[in-house]
């Protein structure tokens, strides 16, 4: 069953054309990983550097596998370097209703 995940990120506003320049080199790669079905990246209208990223993957599965691969690759903790508080990760079933 399809998942969908947020991250919820506070990107330190003197960082952040640097986070966006990194995260667009990285979202090809994270459009063409095993089970990404859509990757989003949505930027706050009125908080300065509060970015989401929103996502469905075939399974949570999936997602994490992906997370612990970017960690391997250093990409989390690159892009973590740039945040002002650790992320908030939210995964979600589709109600059908």
């Amino acid at each position: 069953m399809a998942v969908c995940v947020t991250l919820d990120l506070q990107v330190d506003p003197a960082k952040f054309d640097d986070f966006l320049a990194a995260v667009k080199g990285a979202a090809p790669d994270t459009r063409a990983y095993d089970g990404c079905q859509l990757f989003d990246i949505w930027i706050d209208q009125d908080k300065p550097g509060h970015v989401l990223f929103y996502e469905i993957w075939d399974s949570r599965q999936h997602q994490e596998k992906y997370i612990q691969w970017r960690t391997e690759t250093g990409v989390m903790e690159a892009l973590g370097s740039m945040l002002t508080a650790p992320p908030t990760i939210l995964y979600y079933d589709k109600f059908d209703g």
